[in-house]
């Protein structure tokens, strides 16, 4: 049976191989005029672009304000979100309290909360950083109670058996059982946090990559928008995989649960 936990000698070349087609395909169709140039920039338009934005000074600050926002957002989003799933993944009481509003609130798109939040909170970074809260923080609780449900019961007769009180059960059991997989959730949701970070940049913004690529849009700058697309990519990406090398090195037992 093959186990997909099992390292593969070639991964790194399968990668590098995908990306590289990818760009090929880019530079065959940019290039070769198969594709109007104002829909499909080639990837030195896009290059010359970046350069010349860093060299003013706007690329930097635009990232640098795209990037403080979703951290202030999901890192509120995380501070909330994970007491409360955990308190409804061991809690009948606090799922029940909890729980249906939360559900209630997971299916309301947050787009269509964005007038209201420019009506209630202006247009300033305060705005921006709650709509990425909201994005976040109702996935992020029933990611984690799903996860503290998740710890097989066995667990929990063992320790009961042994003599264990709830209080221990819970804090030699249940957290440790459930950490690896709620440290995974915080990192599923700041990749979405960067989602709606376009969304609350959609209105009001001043600066950011979400502004910029919005901006560009009225000006057919398409150029300017593969820029920001692959900016925000490429952040998501570095930083998914600094969460997991971060996760190897808190939770090392988790390959053994």
């Amino acid at each position: 049976m093959l186990n997909n936990r099992t390292p593969y000698k070639g991964h790194s070349w399968l990668v590098l191989s995908g990306l590289a087609l990818f760009f090929c395909l880019w530079c065959l169709f940019s290039y070769s005029g198969a594709v109007n140039p104002i829909l499909l920039p080639s990837p030195s338009r896009v290059a010359n672009e970046c350069l010349r934005l860093l060299c003013k000074g706007v690329l930097l600050r635009f990232t640098l304000a795209s990037m403080g926002r979703v951290l202030i957002g999901w890192s509120t989003a995380v501070l909330l979100a994970v007491p409360i799933g955990i308190m409804i993944g061991v809690s009948r009481r606090a799922a029940a309290l909890f729980q249906p509003a939360i559900l209630f609130a997971r299916y309301i798109p947050v787009v269509a909360l964005l007038p209201l939040s420019m009506l209630y909170l202006g247009t300033d970074n305060t705005q921006k950083c709650f709509i990425i809260f909201l994005g976040s923080f109702f996935q992020l609780v029933l990611m984690v109670a799903s996860s503290m449900q998740a710890v097989p019961r066995d667990y929990v007769r063992a320790g009961a058996t042994m003599g264990m009180a709830n209080k221990q059960i819970f804090r030699h059991i249940l957290l440790p059982c459930a950490y690896p997989s709620i440290l995974n959730d915080t990192r599923i949701t700041i990749g979405w946090a960067w989602t709606y970070l376009v969304v609350a940049e959609m209105a009001g913004a001043h600066s950011g990559l979400g502004f910029m690529i919005f901006r560009a849009q009225n000006y057919l700058a398409t150029d300017r928008i593969f820029l920001g697309l692959i900016l925000i990519g490429f952040i998501g990406v570095l930083t998914d995989y600094l969460f997991k090398m971060l996760i190897d090195v808190l939770v090392p037992w988790k390959k053994n649960i």
